[in-house]
């Protein structure tokens, strides 16, 4: 029987898109064969209690900024009891079992001589895991009023930094999604595991026994090896066949579920913790903020400085900058459009593995669908910074951060927070629909 014309591509699309997929096993094979995910050890974290579980409670006792030392805290629920006293900096954890719902209690009689809980402080009180493994709690000391309202303003300023730094942690994955975009007009819904295979080779190369640093490198070239397979073995193809942007948008969506349900074949449905992910914070006046998210802050600034120096300085970002703005021209210019287009796979690749691995020491945690969770986010500050433009990703990714940390202090919940990203997304739409740096274009 002869095969149609229109067979043949589907076919090629379906083996290149396989091929995508075998990649993807074959990287998470290779490091989970050795420890699978379920027994796999991690470095220890400074902390006053440690154990074999992956769960934990946590938090920090202060009075006027001093640490608190030595006050016992229980944690009761699931069948299971556990305490632990206040280390010299005020830093407690429990590790716990299961998620779920717990009764913390702070043992008043340990507290030093004259310091007290604030008037309407709930002791005991229930605490309950809302999608990572690690669940805080903050017990105030004091007198009443004044102490609500200096911890107002102290927490409006730390969800301040903290939404910064997620913001710049968010552009990254967002600045790598926008220049694919705006080279190949594509919508990769596939950036998401993209972001999620950083984090996931981190913690497995971590798991086999190799030195932190090599697993963070490997987590990077994990980045950089996806996105090169993708445009060498299935984007390339389909854009010299002249395959549309619709369907190459349903090609991506369909990559994406293969991917995400090929990491949690191999790596688990369960959420780990990469080395060091738990430390004590630093006070840096009024903010305290964990070394990790500092990190994570001077990280994103470094590389986002260096990508925008890259676009308006050398010939590789000026050539990405025309073929993002008129590819016939650029390449009637002698601008190798193909060679520019496989350059910016591989930055986002690399943007969005450094992007994800930074995540999971934000939430904290790995999970096989963690770059799930943050995709709308990016998605979010795309569109409002203004699709295909570069550094309209970078404020849009900053807004939706600072925003999406904000609602927090203003009374919603943690499970809700990152609705507000779809908020932002739906109302510069309506509102506003080039986003903040984008231009007005007309339709028709």
């Amino acid at each position: 029987m002869r095969r149609t014309a229109s067979a043949v591509p589907r076919r090629r699309a379906r083996r290149v898109l396989a091929a995508a997929g075998a990649l993807i096993g074959t990287i998470l094979a290779v490091l989970l064969a050795v420890a699978p995910a379920a027994e796999a050890t991690t470095s220890p974290s400074p902390g006053p209690s440690q154990s074999q579980f992956q769960n934990s409670i946590s938090g920090f006792l202060r009075n006027a900024g001093q640490p608190l030392q030595g006050v016992k805290i229980t944690a009761e629920g699931n069948g299971f009891t556990g305490s632990t006293t206040s280390s010299a900096s005020g830093a407690w954890s429990i590790s716990v079992p299961t998620q779920g719902s717990y009764k913390v209690t702070l043992d008043e009689s340990t507290l030093p001589q004259g310091i007290k809980l604030a008037e309407g402080q709930e002791n005991p009180r229930t605490v309950t895991f809302s999608q990572t493994s690690n669940a805080s709690t903050i017990f105030a000391f004091g007198a009443g009023i004044q102490v609500h309202q200096e911890s107002f303003f102290t927490n409006l300023a730390n969800r301040l930094v903290a939404g910064l730094s997620f913001g710049l942690l968010l552009a990254l994955s967002a600045v790598g999604l926008s220049l694919i975009f705006g080279t190949t007009g594509l919508t990769n819904f596939a950036h998401g595991e993209m972001v999620t295979l950083g984090a996931v080779v981190v913690f497995s190369t971590s798991a086999v026994g190799a030195p932190f640093w090599l697993a963070i490198l490997a987590g990077l070239a994990a980045g950089i090896a996806f996105g090169y397979a993708q445009d060498a073995f299935l984007w390339k193809p389909l854009r010299r066949r002249g395959t549309g942007l619709v369907p190459m948008m349903i090609v991506s969506i369909g990559l994406a579920l293969a991917s995400r349900y090929v990491i949690l074949f191999f790596f688990g449905g369960a959420t780990q913790q990469l080395p060091y992910s738990q430390s004590t914070d630093i006070d840096l006046g009024v903010v305290s903020i964990s070394p990790n998210n500092l990190w994570s802050l001077l990280i994103s600034v470094v590389v986002i400085l260096l990508i925008a120096f890259a676009l308006l300085r050398t010939r590789l970002g000026k050539a990405t900058r025309a073929v993002a703005d008129n590819p016939a021209l650029a390449a009637a210019s002698g601008i190798d459009v193909d060679r520019v287009i496989r350059l910016v796979w591989v930055t986002g690749g690399f943007l969005a593995a450094l992007g994800g691995i930074l995540w999971a020491y934000y939430r904290p945690g790995v999970s096989f669908n963690m770059g799930q969770q943050l995709l709308l986010m990016i998605f979010a500050g795309v569109t409002l910074g203004g699709l295909g433009t570069v550094f309209g990703a970078l404020v849009g990714s900053i807004v939706v951060g600072i925003f999406v940390e904000l609602t927090t202090v203003f009374g919603l919940t943690s499970d809700l927070k990152y609705v507000g990203a779809l908020v932002v997304m739906i109302l510069v739409l309506l509102f506003r629909p080039q986003g903040i740096l984008g231009r007005r274009e007309r339709v028709g």
